[in-house]
C-alpha cells in the first residue's frame, strides 16, 4: 500500500549541543497531532536525543554544521522522522549499529548505545553514510491514539 503524506516539517539547526534539546522538542510537538501517548512522545524525544547527538558529536566532531530533521506524518499514524548530517560519515554502518562500539576517544566516556536505543524505542532505524559525505538516519514509528 502507497504511503500518503499527512503532514510535513523540516528543521535546520547548528550542530550545536544546546541544539538538541531544540530538535526533542521539535519532533514531540511534531508528533502530537496524532494524540500519541505519553511512552511514546518519551520514545520519540529519546530517540531523536540520540541521531541529533551522534550527528553533532560524531559526525561533526570539532567542526560545526548543519543538521537538517524532517518529520512527516503519514496516514494511519506513522510517524516518520530523518536526522541529517553532512559531516564525517560513518565507514562501516554494521560495525558502527553494534551495541558499545563508538569512535570518540576514552576521555569522552561514550557508552557506544545510541543506535541500540533508538531501536529499542522505535519501529525501523535505517543507516546510511558515506565517509566525508555524511550521514542519514531515518526512524519509524506507528503511534496508537491515547
Amino acid at each position: 500500500m502507497k504511503r500518503i503524506i499527512e503532514n510535513e516539517s523540516r528543521v535546520c539547526f547548528v550542530s550545536l549541543s544546546r541544539n538538541e534539546a531544540f530538535a526533542r522538542t521539535a519532533a514531540a510537538a511534531f508528533a502530537a497531532q496524532a494524540d500519541p501517548t505519553v511512552e511514546q512522545i518519551a520514545a520519540i524525544k529519546t530517540a531523536v536525543s540520540e541521531a541529533v547527538t551522534n550527528a553533532i558529536v560524531h559526525g561533526y566532531r570539532d567542526t560545526r554544521g548543519t543538521v537538517e530533521m524532517t518529520l512527516r506524518m503519514y496516514s494511519g499514524n506513522l510517524l516518520y522522522i530523518s536526522v541529517k548530517d553532512k559531516g564525517k560519515g560513518i565507514s562501516d554502518v554494521a560495525q558502527a549499529m553494534q551495541p558499545m562500539f563508538s569512535t570518540a576517544p576514552a576521555e569522552e566516556e561514550r557508552s557506544g548505545l545510541g543506535f541500540t536505543v533508538m531501536e529499542s524505542f522505535m519501529d525501523k532505524v535505517r543507516v546510511s553514510s558515506r565517509p566525508e559525505k555524511g550521514t542519514t538516519v531515518i526512524m519509524e514509528k506507528q503511534l496508537d491514539k491515547r
